[in-house]
Formats: structure tokens, sequence, C-alpha cells
């Protein structure tokens, strides 16, 4: 069984050769740090108000693409020089969100001051009028954490997860509660406060991200974990949130092992790998601690398609939707500096079809998971 892992542990040892060049994770602020930040944006105001000026905030543009860069180190990060947009209280198109921020401020101050946390839903379902959606705290929040330049964990703000992982890990949360992700047929929520996660144990050799959740449930019926252990596999149910990608993150910069990614072979699918592996447009000032440069594309790649000769009849058409995607993919730079990469999203391009994970189930009912992904690990098929 050894001999299945020869090539990912030449991997690892390349990646653990390369480590701390460039490596500059974020650092947690301190509690009064964070306080003082925003007693300094408050005063602002207060000032402006004696004086007799409509007070304003100020806010990171997080939109635009023109306002990050790619470091390929690191990730998408945001610019200096990033324009800000201006909340003004006297301007309808602004006031309410003026209104909303400042009424978030006051509640992270309470909560950073009395060392509690809240998840997002608690304080939306507090006062759900008020901020009318879910999605529009959110939001509010993120361009709080970047005004301040503090990471969202420093606001003691959680998130409820949405993601799962199993495989050969056991940890601590910061309660004390013990957490096992050994169960092969079962697997654990990703933490709420991944920052609080200690005491992290494991002897895996690998880190899978899967894209869906349908294909996660499908390594876990067949025992993927069993079959290749030791290994941890993990999901973000598509787009991964925050926690996915703090976990992801905080498992690579502890184990130091290879992490690959398993997605759909179109556009959307790449898409979601590279959020892992550079990070996010709109969270770019939180690059140092959410992106794994290191990610590996495992499959399903375009080539594979004609390389297995996946059934005609499983394959999907390219919509305009998918071609406008493949397009914008195309310009991003971390792409462009990827030739293998480039390769396969040409091929997919020139075939103009896409493919699924569950479409290998029509090659044979468990050919994903005994023979496909087997043979990758094997014999280095990743890019």
């Amino acid at each position: 069984m050894a001999c299945q892992f020869i090539e990912v542990d030449k991997l690892r040892d390349t990646l653990r050769e390369s480590l701390g060049k460039d490596d500059k994770r974020q650092e947690d602020i301190s509690r009064p740090d964070v306080l003082t930040r925003i007693e300094s944006v408050i005063q602002t105001i207060v000032i402006s108000v004696s004086e007799g000026e409509a007070p304003v905030l100020r806010v990171m543009n997080r939109s635009s693409w023109d306002n990050v860069r790619f470091h390929e180190s690191v990730g998408l990060v945001q610019k200096t020089d990033v324009p800000v947009r201006t909340l003004r209280c006297d301007c309808p198109s602004s006031a309410t969100r003026f209104a909303l921020t400042l009424k978030l401020l006051s509640v992270i101050y309470k909560l950073v001051q009395s060392d509690s946390y809240a998840t997002k839903r608690d304080i939306y379902y507090n006062d759900p009028q008020l901020f009318g959606s879910q999605t529009t705290l959110d939001s509010i929040l993120d361009d709080i954490s970047c005004m301040l330049k503090v990471p969202r964990r420093s606001l003691h703000v959680c998130a409820t997860s949405k993601g799962f992982i199993s495989g050969d890990l056991c940890y601590l949360e910061e309660d004390g509660t013990k957490v096992d992700c050994s169960s092969s047929s079962t697997a654990v929520p990703v933490s709420s406060n991944v920052n609080g996660i200690r005491n992290i144990v494991s002897s895996a050799k690998f880190i899978l991200i899967v894209e869906k959740d349908a294909t996660f449930q499908r390594l876990l019926d067949d025992a993927f974990c069993t079959r290749l252990s030791p290994c941890i596999i993990i999901t973000g149910k598509g787009v991964p949130d925050v926690n996915s990608r703090l976990m992801v993150r905080k498992l690579w910069d502890t184990l130091n092992i290879p992490v690959f990614a398993l997605v759909d072979a179109d556009p959307y699918g790449i898409e979601i790998m590279c959020i892992y592996k550079y990070g996010s447009r709109s969270l770019a000032f939180e690059a140092h601690s959410l992106t794994v440069p290191s990610v590996l594309w495992l499959g399903l790649l375009p080539s594979d398609i004609q390389r297995y000769r996946v059934p005609e009849e499983t394959l999907i058409p390219f919509s305009q939707a998918d071609e406008s995607k493949i397009n914008s993919l195309r310009t991003r730079d971390y792409i462009s500096c990827q030739p293998a990469w480039e390769r396969e999203i040409e091929t997919m391009q020139r075939l103009k079809q896409k493919a699924e994970i569950q479409c290998l189930a029509s090659i044979a009912p468990h050919f994903l998971t005994r023979v496909y992904l087997p043979n990758k690990l094997r014999y280095g098929g990743w890019i």
C-alpha cells in the first residue's frame, strides 16, 4: 500500500522545501487594538458633527477586478491605492448603509469589549427588519473588516459553517471539545471558530478538496478515506464559505502536506478551485489567511474526458454563461501563469462541452473511488 503514495510523498517533500519564502500569514489583531480602531472611526464622526459637517464613512470598493492584483505566492491581494466609496448620512442613497454600518460597529465593539462571540445569524435575527436581509449584514461586515484592516475572526463575529470534513484528523475546539473526524461513514461539520482550533493531530498524506457535497458523500459511502488511508477530505459544498477556506489553510499551515482539488470539468468548478488556491476578489484584503497557492488540480481534467472515453451522452454542451465564464477565466493572471491549466481550459473551450464528476460512474459504478482517484494519486496525475 505504501507504494501508492510515492509520488505524493515526493510532492510533499518538494512543497516543504519551498515553505517560508513568501508565506506571510495575516496575524490576529489584539482586542485593545480592534477597540482603538473602532473608536478612531467614531471619533472622526463626532468631530464632523461638532464642526457642523455631515459625517461620512469611507469603505473600500471590493467589487472590481481593477482593485486587486495577483501575487503568485499569496493569490489575489488588495492594491494599496483602492478607490473608496463614501457613505454619507445626508445622502438618501447611502444614509441607510451609513446607519447600518454604525449599528454593526456598535455590536462588534460590545462583543470585543466583553470578549464574547456572536454568529452573523444571531445578529441578523436579533433585528431582521433593521438589516432587511442576511446578505446586507454579511456585506457590511466585510466592509467593516476591510475598513478597519482587521481579519473578520478578530471582530468576534462568527459565521455558521456549511462545509464538512472527514479522515485522519483529530483536534480540540477552543472550548476543549475533542473532535475526531476519522469515522468512515459520517463527516464532521467544519468548525465555526477555526482560529480557536488547537492540538491538531493527523498522519494524513494529503488533503482532498471536493467541490460538491454529492461527490463528497459518494467518497464517504465508498469508504474512500479508509481505502486511501491516511488522508483528509473536505467540502465547502460548492462555492466555499470562509470557514471552509480557513480550515484548508489551517491544515496546510499545520501539516504541510499536498492539497488537491476535485472539481467538475466546467468553468465554475475551475473558479471554485481558484477561490481555494488564490482567493476571491471581495475578500482579497484577507488573502494571507484564506488562500493556499500550493493547491493542485487533481481532476476532473477536461483532457480526462477523452483519455477515459467518457460516454458522449453524459457530457453537457456549453451554454452562453459557460462561454462567458471561461473567457473571463482566461483573462486572469492566475490562469495565465499556469500553462498546464491553460491547456486544459483550451481543451474545454475547443470541445465546447463540460462534464460533472458523476459522469465517471457511467464507466463503472465505483470508477471514481477505486480507479480514477487511486491512479491519479499513484502516478502523479495532477497539474
